[in-house]
């Protein structure tokens, strides 16, 4: 019996080839296009061809091995930028360099072969993505790019045919080119985030403006050229904006009713968040006589920001609110951190609170600690307190007087004894209170004013903070201690060179305590340059960090201390608060097996992010400054020199605290080379001698935008009485030694 002739299948079209290939989860090639359509080896070379001219039209990609994707397919490896989280938490990704038509495909991040806890929102990295539909893919971490493209903050300008971008930073001294397909829009005297393009070493870089800041005149580009130069995150992914926005009010179940007790909170005049709240009355225990019962109340953070959130993602990566003159970046959408987080007056409130008893000598007998809900009396300011316990209440104040302000003073005054025998180092810097007028610009510059009602805070915050290490060390749970290191040898020498040039010593051999800095300082009190030497000291300390080990805390004179009392703008707080909650199994919300595994990487973070706040906010300061003291260009000052350099003198005027520089060139009347040892510059012929802490009169040259900086000159040394040279440095007596015996 003879076969039936077999007929070939027909050839597909193009589009059906095209729609298998966009059917596919990857790439495929052309022996998987032949087996679906059945395409025999005499039509192979028909397939081949056909295939080479969709390319060449654009309607397929060809990747690795020859293999085919649709027009705009990602490549299997790609680098991509982590840009939101969805509502599940889960971080969504979206292609660096996307050229396809319509807005970039959605990259959904999955577990792989690396662990996605150190990827957050604004991270650059390298990932392995398959097509799942659609234009919706899956990505795996392959890396984290440490080296992304750089930006730059600078003010744009036209020059002839291409623009330039002068950069904001003092330590980038080479300007960009941004031609005009590049510079989206700039004008000229706009300050400008820019992406600096890859390119020849030789001659100047390119640029790409990313987004336009506003004109150098404008106030409100200031603080946003700090914000950008230090990568401040400022806007929340839209989970956590919707997480926040649903959160509950809280409710008592599972909570201890503290809203019978009137805690007040006592903070800022222009306070806008409130997370604590404190209360004292004297201790009715007839054993402890003379003593009080007090009690710190602390936003319950933790119950709204629960681990591997949205929320905490966003928290984690900001690792603390920043706060500039004119705006404050918060930790938390402000939702939480000036609503449901924030103790406002007359509202119930979650609360972790730490109830404290102490002794009339100020030393705490036992503590304890408890999930509250609480009910502030009052939110009142420190000068309304310190005006009410001064004999001045208002209309705020007065009911208030004496059955809650009196014995917060009382508590406070037992608080300052043990303080006094603990002997913290005791520096006086006192701070300079910024005020925006209605223009945005500063209206005036004038010292913070500091009252008691400052201190009595500071003292309840401290004890609470103690109680928090001590609690955790107790139940065994992982605390994230702020720690203070002793100063380092090569500070400490540094330090007593200094000392030595005013008439002080500071011995060696012997284990510094903070209280060898206070006779010191002591010493020096009501002096010319008692400023200069408490800056001095501070500058001889180490910068306290986070940790998960205790090292305890140098300045404070502790052996243990944490920080709890500000979750609303400090990550670490929230972290306490979560260990507490485990710890004391006061619910489900505690650490999870995340933060623990990761608490060092985590303290890393947030001290790394701890001074980038810093950094930024003295940066902020100091361009406003330059804005508030440019149109005083020509007008002389007096100030200190508050640093010697190699290559001019640091100035920091008495009016406005501001700092200026007066270039070592411009003094002029002689060659001056830098004395390290006793921190001064020194004429090489005449002998004349600028110290640290010498009293000048300045004139202000320049006071620059772009930079933030001042740029002065000498008028003339106003300390006529001291001698020239350092080494022939007259002393009105013998010097005094702190910490050790006298040298025989």
């Amino acid at each position: 019996m003879s076969k039936k002739p077999v007929t070939p299948a027909p050839l597909p079209t193009r589009q059906q080839i095209l729609d298998f290939i966009k059917s596919q989860p990857g790439k495929v090639g052309k022996r998987e296009i032949a087996k679906a359509f059945a395409i025999g080896a005499a039509d192979k070379v028909w397939l081949r061809d056909l295939l080479r001219s969709m390319e060449r039209e654009g309607h397929v990609d060809r990747g690795h091995g020859k293999r085919l994707a649709p027009a705009g397919t990602l490549p299997e490896v790609s680098i991509l930028d982590i840009a939101d989280t969805d509502v599940d938490g889960e971080l969504i990704a979206r292609p660096v360099n996307w050229t396809g038509d319509g807005p970039p495909p959605k990259i959904i991040m999955v577990p792989g072969g690396r662990d996605l806890g150190d990827v957050g929102i604004g991270d650059r990295i390298m990932a392995r993505v398959r097509r799942v539909g659609g234009k919706t893919y899956e990505g795996r971490l392959v890396r984290i790019l440490k080296a992304a493209p750089e930006d730059i903050v600078g003010i744009y300008s036209r020059t002839g045919a291409e623009g330039r971008i002068q950069p904001t930073d003092r330590k980038q001294r080479d300007e960009f080119i941004v031609t005009d397909e590049q510079r989206n829009g700039a004008e000229n005297g706009e300050f400008v985030l820019a992406e600096i393009l890859p390119g020849k070493s030789l001659g100047l870089r390119h640029a790409r403006v990313k987004e336009r800041l506003g004109k150098m005149g404008d106030p409100r580009s200031l603080s946003l050229i700090a914000i950008h130069s230090h990568d401040i995150p400022t806007r929340f992914s839209q989970a956590a904006l919707d997480e926040a926005a649903v959160a509950p009010p809280p409710k008592l179940e599972g909570r201890e009713d503290l809203r019978n007790v009137p805690l007040i909170t006592i903070d800022p005049e222009d306070a806008r968040d409130r997370d604590d709240a404190v209360w004292a009355v004297p201790d009715p225990d007839p054993k402890n006589k003379g003593g009080w019962h007090a009690i710190v109340a602390i936003a319950d953070v933790a119950a709204y920001v629960r681990p591997n959130s949205p929320l905490d993602h966003e928290a984690r990566k900001r690792g603390n609110s920043v706060y500039f003159p004119d705006r404050v970046v918060p930790m938390l959408p402000v939702a939480l951190s000036n609503g449901l987080c924030s103790l406002h007056a007359d509202q119930d409130r979650a609360c972790l609170a730490v109830r404290l008893w102490l002794d009339a000598d100020g030393n705490k007998l036992r503590h304890q600690f408890v999930r509250g809900l609480m009910r502030s009396r009052a939110a009142l300011s420190y000068s309304q307190v310190q005006h009410a316990h001064d004999g001045e209440p208002d209309e705020a104040t007065q009911p208030l007087l004496k059955s809650i302000i009196e014995p917060l003073y009382g508590a406070y005054a037992a608080l300052s004894a043990a303080r006094d025998r603990r002997q913290p180092l005791s520096l006086d810097l006192p701070e300079r209170k910024v005020e925006i007028g209605e223009d945005g610009f500063i209206a005036r510059i004038r010292p913070y004013e500091r009252f008691d009602a400052h201190k009595l805070i500071e003292e309840f915050m401290i004890l609470a903070n103690v109680a928090a290490a001590e609690t955790l060390e107790a139940v065994k749970r992982p605390c994230m201690y702020r720690v203070h290191d002793v100063p380092s040898t090569d500070k400490l020498e540094s330090l007593r060179q200094f000392l030595e040039s005013m008439g002080l010593r500071l011995a060696r051999g012997q284990t510094i305590r903070p209280s060898y800095f206070n006779r010191i300082l002591a010493e020096g009190h009501g002096k010319p340059n008692e400023h200069i030497l408490n800056k001095v000291v501070l500058r001889s300390q180490m910068q306290a960090l986070y940790s998960g080990e205790n090292r305890g805390h140098f300045g404070l004179a502790l052996k243990r201390y944490a920080h709890f009392t500000s979750p609303i703008r400090r990550y670490s707080d929230l972290l306490v608060h979560r260990a507490l909650v485990d710890g004391l199994r006061f619910g489900n919300d505690g650490l999870s097996d995340w933060d623990v595994d990761h608490f060092d990487d985590t303290a890393e973070h947030i001290s790394m992010t701890e001074r980038r706040a810093m950094t930024a906010e003295r940066d902020a300061l100091n361009r406003f400054t330059a804005a508030f003291m440019s149109d005083r260009v020509g007008a002389e000052f007096t100030g200190r020199i508050s640093g010697v350099t190699r290559f001019g003198l640091f100035i920091e005027l008495e009016d406005t605290g501001a700092d200026g520089l007066i270039p070592i060139a411009s003094i002029g009347d002689d060659y001056y080379v830098h004395d390290e040892k006793h921190h001064a510059l020194v004429g090489r012929n005449r002998g004349r001698a600028f110290r640290l802490g010498d009293r000048v009169l300045v004139k202000l040259e320049e006071a620059d935008l772009v930079t933030g900086g001042l740029k002065l000159s000498l008028v003339r040394d106003l300390d006529e009485t001291r001698g020239k040279a350092p080494g022939g440095a007259r002393r009105s007596g013998p010097a005094k030694r702190y910490g050790g015996k006298k040298r025989r």
